[in-house]
């Protein structure tokens, strides 16, 4: 049935759109194959009859969905990554986020990984490595929460 959502994604009605990428967003693994659908609303645009940029809602409820991800959601972080130059400050928000997301998981899953070799280091290197590790996710994360300021412009 997550076929029939994602066929939604192509739908011109943005409310359909909008509550497609919510619903991939929730469903985990079993809706990964679906997430390039997802990236193509990173550019969705619809303007209301009174000028308002209504797309907006779809182009965040893309950036949340392709956050959930994770890793599986690594080919369209250049995507993410533009959004947070869109004009609107909640697409803006929601690409923050969702970096925000995938830069967390990408480090638990390396610091899993070191921590589980650091049992069979003798020398400290693996713990080492951890350390260094949380240092660079420590950058990481206060690089991206230096364009928060301009996330609310």
């Amino acid at each position: 049935h997550l076929g029939a959502v994602a066929e939604c994604l192509a739908e011109e009605d943005g409310d359909v759109r909008k509550a497609a990428c919510e619903a991939l967003g929730k469903h985990g693994q079993a809706a990964a194959l679906h997430l390039a659908a997802v990236a193509k609303c990173l550019s969705h645009r619809e303007t209301a009859q009174d000028g308002r940029d209504v797309g907006r809602y779809v182009r965040a409820a893309a950036c949340v969905a392709l956050g959930k991800h994770g890793e599986a959601a690594e080919p369209h972080l250049r995507g993410i990554a533009k959004a947070l130059q869109d004009q609107e400050p909640d697409v803006r928000k929601a690409a923050h986020e969702a970096l925000k997301c995938h830069i967390e998981a990408r480090g638990q899953a390396v610091a899993a990984a070191v921590e589980a070799m650091s049992t069979y280091d003798p020398f400290g290197l693996a713990r080492k490595l951890l350390n260094e590790i949380g240092q660079a996710s420590d950058a990481a994360a206060n690089r991206a929460g230096a364009t928060g300021g301009a996330l609310n412009t």
